[in-house]
């Protein structure tokens, strides 16, 4: 059925026209022929952009120990499009792809986990625990099998994680995004490594996931000369996410940052099992949390849309003839009380509360996560 999208306010979208045209294939269109059997969604003045993009989620369900179900990250929350971060390596992203990016109405694309064997275990058995950890070949062979899902490489770049592969396993996740044309996604945690020697392994379009985590000793404001050295590779392309996880985003830190100018080119929300009930919920609460805490709202628009989905090789652009893809939202006055990973708390007086998703020629109800932390 066709879909007449009205009284909205565009928000991140140059030259869209006043009403939003939707044939029955889900494609954009000038006008529709008849407006007999069309879905008029009358927008009531909420905010309309490009669909929500979580760069990072967990959503490789059963094949992992802590994933959830992608529809418990998806459209029901607003979000369009989601990058599974890491949970299927070489070894396993068959079934990744089969069971969860094949069969979901969401457009879900990956990064591959550099270790064989993904997060089958996750935190209980590394996925870079031994010598044999990392395949270069066979991993190269998958990504070649799956160019149209797989949008980069991860490395979990953490001190208990790396086990004895150290620095070497960054150098090899390095080494077959180079060979493969992908950016790479590197976690970051206690060292060792430091940030220092990865940062030195970065190039443009690479990403920092977890990039305002409070772990100590190797946070982004230990020290002035960190600090600046992350501002430096910022400028020369590397980009910044929030990843805010249930041990990776701290409230001070992101607002040190903020306030010196340093922005995340991305706001995800590392979701799975461990932190969907809290502290992270959804998209929505971890985009309002960054807003209050100093983000402009095209920023925040920016870091939840447009920015994500280019990283995930998504268009940008709305045409006519294009497949629809929107978020519906409103901005609404709060007094919601929130944490971030470390147990601080931050009242949100201001909230992101979805309304509606819209992908293809389907309307789906959007709402954030029911439970919430008070």
């Amino acid at each position: 059925m066709a879909i007449c999208i009205r009284n909205f306010k565009p928000i991140g979208l140059d030259n869209i026209p006043k009403t939003i045209f939707i044939d029955d294939q889900g494609l954009i269109c000038e006008s529709l022929p008849s407006l007999d059997d069309v879905i008029s969604l009358d927008c009531k003045g909420a905010y309309l952009s490009l669909g929500w993009a979580d760069l990072h989620v967990h959503v490789w369900y059963g094949g992992t120990d802590f994933s959830i179900r992608a529809s418990n990250a998806g459209v029901a929350h607003g979000v369009t499009a989601m990058a599974d971060a890491g949970s299927a390596g070489e070894a396993n992203f068959h079934g990744l792809r089969e069971y969860v990016i094949d069969k979901q109405p969401e457009t879900i694309k990956a990064f591959i986990n550099i270790g064989t064997i993904g997060l089958v275990a996750c935190n209980r058995i590394s996925e870079l625990g031994d010598k044999n950890a990392i395949d270069v070949g066979r991993t190269l062979a998958v990504i070649e099998q799956n160019r149209d899902v797989i949008c980069g490489i991860k490395v979990r770049a953490g001190n208990v994680i790396v086990s004895t592969h150290g620095l070497d396993a960054v150098l090899e996740a390095k080494q077959v995004a180079v060979k493969s044309g992908l950016p790479l996604m590197v976690h970051i945690g206690q060292a060792p490594p430091t940030l220092s020697e990865i940062f030195n392994i970065l190039t443009a379009g690479d990403i920092i996931t977890h990039c305002f985590h409070g772990k100590p000793d190797n946070n982004i404001v230990d020290t002035q000369e960190i600090f600046k050295r992350t501002h430096q590779i910022v400028e020369r392309g590397i980009l910044l996410d929030i990843g805010h996880g249930a041990a990776s985003l701290d409230f001070k830190v992101a607002r040190q940052a903020i306030k010196n100018g340093l922005l995340p080119h991305t706001v995800s929300t590392d979701l799975h099992e461990r932190n969907c009930n809290g502290p992270v919920y959804d998209l929505a609460t971890t985009i309002s949390k960054l807003h209050v805490l100093g983000m402009g709202f095209i920023d925040c628009i920016k870091a939840i849309s447009s920015n994500p989905r280019q990283v995930m090789g998504l268009s940008n652009s709305i045409s006519f003839g294009s497949k629809a893809d929107f978020t519906i939202f409103d901005v609404m006055p709060s007094e919601e009380i929130v944490t971030d990973s470390m147990g601080n708390q931050l009242v949100l007086d201001q909230v992101f509360e979805p309304r509606h998703a819209i992908l293809g020629a389907k309307i789906y109800a959007a709402a954030r996560h029911k439970k919430r932390m008070i």
